[in-house]
Parts: structure tokens; sequence; C-alpha cells
């Protein structure tokens, strides 16, 4: 059974290291930093086997060429869209690879970057800055319709599936969430947790799909009475309560929230 670890970087961003507890190989996901990856890898005296990219910013692949230098011949699997030119093994839709015995399967992901891929089994769920625990990432490239395509796929994986993110975003996310349900239960329930957690500086992640279907707005699209609490400003594309266009609005007023 792979175990996943976060290393933490920059402010907020955590790369994945995914280890095994028969071998010293260890695979880091997104790792927009090298230092703390290589200072990780020593204490725990792991090797560097592999890279898994999800989409080409650089909070995201900053730290892949060091990595490769210090471990050459790596396998750095990412989009083949990708303008990000350190990937040596690129992923399509509907490919799947094996990492440390262990297979992940790719979905095609655009709408934070045109590029975006992530990496699932019916365990757990490499998002980047697709699907954040209470929120998603901003439109940067795609349009809203992209991303509720993307999210759909999402929506569809098993509902104790662990959902791995690459920031800490989840009590902003949570705030604007409420903001949107405030009389959700489970969001309430699930904010209150939250507060807990970081007020002990711990790690509020992984989510689960199941639990973001009860308290992520963006991933509760679909519902009739999403939009109810939207200031009106954000309303110009829900006019025919599409879930996509229940999707922009959100995303709009998230955007200035």
């Amino acid at each position: 059974m792979v175990q996943v670890k976060a290393i933490k970087a920059f402010s907020d961003n955590y790369i994945w290291c995914l280890t095994t507890s028969n071998n010293t190989q260890a695979w880091v996901v997104d790792p927009g930093q090298a230092e703390p990856v290589l200072d990780y890898l020593a204490q725990h005296n792991l090797t560097l086997a592999g890279i898994l990219i999800t989409h080409h910013h650089y909070d995201h692949t900053d730290g892949v060429a060091k990595l490769v230098s210090e471990n050459p011949n790596i396998a750095v699997y990412g989009p083949t869209n990708s303008p990000f030119k350190g990937i040596t093994q690129q992923l399509t839709d509907g490919q799947s690879i094996t990492v440390l015995n262990t297979t992940f399967n790719i979905i095609a992901t655009p709408g934070h970057t045109l590029d975006h891929i992530c990496y699932f089994n019916e365990q757990l769920a490499f998002t980047g800055d697709t699907l954040f625990s209470g929120g998603c990432g901003r439109l940067f490239e795609g349009s809203a319709e992209q991303m509720w395509h993307s999210f759909n796929k999402l929506r569809e994986l098993p509902a104790d599936c662990k959902v791995y993110c690459t920031h800490e975003y989840t009590q902003a996310n949570l705030a604007f969430a409420t903001a949107i349900e405030p009389r959700n239960p489970e969001l309430l329930a699930y904010s209150k947790r939250v507060d807990e957690l970081r007020s002990k500086n711990e790690i509020t992640l992984p989510s689960t799909i199941g639990q973001e279907l009860k308290i992520n707005p963006f991933m509760r699209s679909d519902l009739p009475n999403i939009t109810e609490l939207l200031p009106k400003e954000f309303c110009s594309v829900t006019k025919n309560n599409e879930p996509w266009e229940n999707f922009a609005g959100l995303r709009k007023f998230k955007d200035h929230f």
C-alpha cells in the first residue's frame, strides 16, 4: 500500500511524497521547491525514483531541475500539452501509470490551466490546483464550462477516495463556502474541525470526494439553489441555472471575496 506524506513548501504548498513500507524509493508530486524534498529524502533515507506533475505553474515545477540533477535519469511524468519542458514521460487523458506497484489513472482536468491533469485510483487522487478542499483553482486559462466538466469527472470517483490537493487553502475556502451555504450542517461542522486543526498549525488534508460533495459549493454547482445568496453582480452568467453557469458565478464571486 502506498503511503502519502506531506512535505511543506513555500508558505502554503504541499509536495506529496509517496513511499511504501518495503522499499526505500520515493516519488513526489508537484515539487515547486527542491530543497524541502532533498531534506526529507535525506532525513528518511529515501531515494527519489520519479516525479508526478499536474500542471506547469512554477510552484509545482520549479524544483524539478535540481531534483533531476541530483537524481539523473529519474522519470518526470506530466501532461503531454504542457509548456513545462522538464517532462520526460508525457501523459494524456485515459492513460494509466504504475508507481511503486500502484496503478494511477490519468484524467485531463482543464480549467485552472489547459494542461492540468489529475492522478487517481479508487483510494486516492492528486488533484493539484483543480479541486481544493472547499474550493477550486482560479480559471487562469480555461473556461468555467471546461472546469465544471473536469469537476464532473472527479465527482464520479468513489466517495471515500482521498483528495490530495497542493495548497493549504481549506480554511479560507470554507469561509467562502459558508457565505454561499450558511445553513449547511455538514459544512458548519467541517469548518469547525478545520478551524481547530489550523489553530494548532496542523494540516487539513486529505479530504475525500464524499466530503467535498457535501461541503464544496463548486462540487455542488448542480444544485438549483446553490447561487441563492450570490450577489447580483455575479449572477450575469447564471440565467439558465445550468451547473456550469452556477459554477461560473460562484468562481467569479470567489475571485472578489
